[in-house]
């Protein structure tokens, strides 16, 4: 009976083997599907950004010239207008501080996640400088709290909070719509 043990082990051992391997694969080389915390240990690129088109979206150019279509992690800027869609005060304004800050410039992209239209989210990094967390610092956008995780989300609160007691860029308007909300109102056919 022992021998008849061990003969099974014997043949399945390799079948087992290679299952465990391929589950420590599949899992490395997709951390959001085995993680839906953003993770801490993101998987970085470098691209040039060629294209600025709000103040949480851009698009950056890898060296090997393709296209990346790049969401900022954490948070939300005011909305600017698109065709008949009105923007929000301080949407411009926002597009122009991020375009100010990258455009044509070399940036370290920290992949957090991919969105539902297949944008990158990302921290992003010109040398030492976090770009998310500088445009809630001086105003130009909110921390975006429904999508927040640690190790970020206290970062980005206390960043906003400092922002919001210096009165700086959205908060220093005497009425705020968070973008979220705009966007709903206005799919719902409001003005």
């Amino acid at each position: 009976m022992g021998e008849l043990k061990q003969a099974s082990f014997k043949q399945f051992a390799p079948i087992i083997l290679t299952l465990v391997f391929l589950v420590t694969v599949y899992a490395s080389a997709f951390p959001s599907i085995s993680n839906s915390q953003a993770s801490p240990h993101p998987r970085s690129l470098h691209v040039v950004i060629v294209k600025v088109s709000d103040g949480d979206t851009l698009k950056g150019e890898t060296p090997e010239k393709t296209k990346l279509k790049i969401r900022l992690y954490g948070i939300d800027a005011p909305e600017i207008a698109h065709g008949n869609i009105p923007g929000q005060p301080m949407g411009e304004e926002s597009l122009v501080a991020l375009k100010n800050r990258l455009l044509n410039k070399e940036v370290r992209v920290d992949i957090l996640d991919v969105d539902r239209h297949r944008r990158i989210v990302a921290m992003l990094w010109l040398g030492s400088r976090n770009i998310n967390l500088e445009m809630v610092k001086e105003g130009y956008a909110e921390a975006y709290r429904e999508y927040l995780k640690e190790p970020y989300l206290q970062v980005f609160l206390d960043a906003e909070r400092e922002a919001k007691a210096a009165k700086r860029g959205i908060w220093a308007m005497d009425v705020y719509e968070r973008p979220s909300t705009f966007k709903g109102r206005v799919r719902a056919g409001g003005k």
